[in-house]
């Protein structure tokens, strides 16, 4: 087996890291503390074709692995979290089920533009009640000659305030539990649907987060994606994608951490030399490149099983479970490296700690991917 990057793979990674070192990483702190959607970086994105990877040449992308989008979302995350999240969630959950399920019309006017980055894609999954028990979700879909009246309300929608359309699941059928949920486009200014209240984080603050709300909203037939009652098995489709695009998010992230820890152990000195050269820092090192390594050979273990077309429910659960948690033992870590400056905010190690929480909770938590991991264990 093959553990290394072929030289096509290796290219896109080092053109990603230089756009990261000269256009990412100089403005990640002030656009962070900002708290803004990165309009202008998020274009860059788009004219480099960083939305278009997993998606056919035909609607403007550039029909790559699995592998590559790792890649992709392994150094944006080590630029600035807010960056890789939102072109994960343009790439990925955001345009994923257009593709698969929209209309060619529907292609047209809203993944080709989403893939150039002229418009933004938004997924709308969870409620104020219902997260990962996804039965508990109370947005409905009603069927009234030719239309669905949408009613209900969802949070935590990443792109909420900026999007132009949403990828949202409602029950057709609430006697049918998971089998009667669907998803539907909704687009900007539909009437019937508003954007609520901005959720304000302590990490990842250039990716916007807010409440939306359905009050009879009215969409055509043709805005369900898929065919009635198949909601359920088109998200577990994506949710071994999601869990390894995490993992790689958190790796990316990890390598930053550690990236940073060097650096300062290099220039820090305590008793007249360097704190790198101290024995504890040393083995402090050691332990996080060994975790960081681990986490890698998991994620792009289970990218190339994605990519081979087997099924990997567990090893992609295995990936995100292992990586997430990973990158908070790293960035825990960090900051006692650092010392009392593992909190000033002139350190991006402040940031890299507080960013490191989120990857804990998309594409499942530790506990339920704990519980997928065991039940796979057959």
């Amino acid at each position: 087996m093959d553990f290394t990057l072929n030289s096509e793979e290796e290219l896109f990674r080092k053109t990603i890291a230089t756009f990261v070192e000269k256009e990412v990483m100089p403005v990640a702190d002030e656009l962070e503390n900002k708290g803004e959607f990165p309009n202008s970086l998020f274009q860059r994105a788009g004219n480099l074709g960083y939305f278009g990877l997993r998606y056919p040449t035909k609607y403007g992308g550039t029909e790559t692995n699995t592998i590559m989008f790792c890649i992709l979302c392994e150094e944006l995350a080590r630029g600035w979290l807010s960056l890789a999240m939102i072109t994960a969630m343009q790439s990925l959950m955001g345009t994923n089920f257009i593709y698969r399920f929209g209309t060619e019309d529907q292609k047209k006017d809203l993944l080709v533009p989403a893939i150039k980055g002229e418009k933004i894609a938004a997924f709308a999954l969870t409620e104020p009640g219902a997260g990962t028990d996804l039965e508990s979700i109370q947005t409905t879909a009603k069927k009234e000659n030719n239309h669905y009246i949408l009613n209900g309300n969802k949070t935590w929608i990443t792109n909420a305030p900026v999007a132009d359309f949403f990828t949202v699941l409602a029950y057709t059928d609430k006697s049918k539990g998971l089998k009667g949920v669907n998803f539907f486009l909704v687009e900007k200014g539909t009437p019937g649907f508003s954007i609520g209240k901005k959720i304000d984080k302590i990490s990842v603050r250039g990716g916007t987060i807010a409440e939306i709300s359905f009050d009879e909203c009215k969409i055509p037939l043709s805005n369900m994606l898929g065919k009635d009652g198949e909601g359920y098995p088109q998200l577990q489709g994506i949710l071994a994608e999601i869990r390894v695009m995490t993992g790689a998010l958190s790796v990316g992230l990890a390598r930053r951490a550690l990236e940073e820890c060097i650096k300062y152990s290099q220039e820090r000195k305590q008793f007249g030399r360097p704190i790198g050269k101290f024995q504890a820092i040393r083995m402090k090192l050691g332990e996080i490149a060994t975790d960081l390594e681990a986490a890698r050979l998991l994620v792009y273990y289970a990218a190339w099983l994605i990519d081979q077309k087997k099924s990997c429910m567990k090893e992609a659960s295995m990936a995100k479970l292992f990586a997430s948690e990973m990158a908070n033992r790293v960035v825990d870590e960090a900051t006692r490296i650092h010392g009392a400056y593992g909190i000033a905010e002139e350190f991006p190690i402040q940031r890299l700690f507080r960013d490191a929480r989120f990857l804990l909770y998309g594409g499942g938590t530790s506990e339920i991917l704990k519980l997928i991991i065991g039940r796979e264990m057959k």
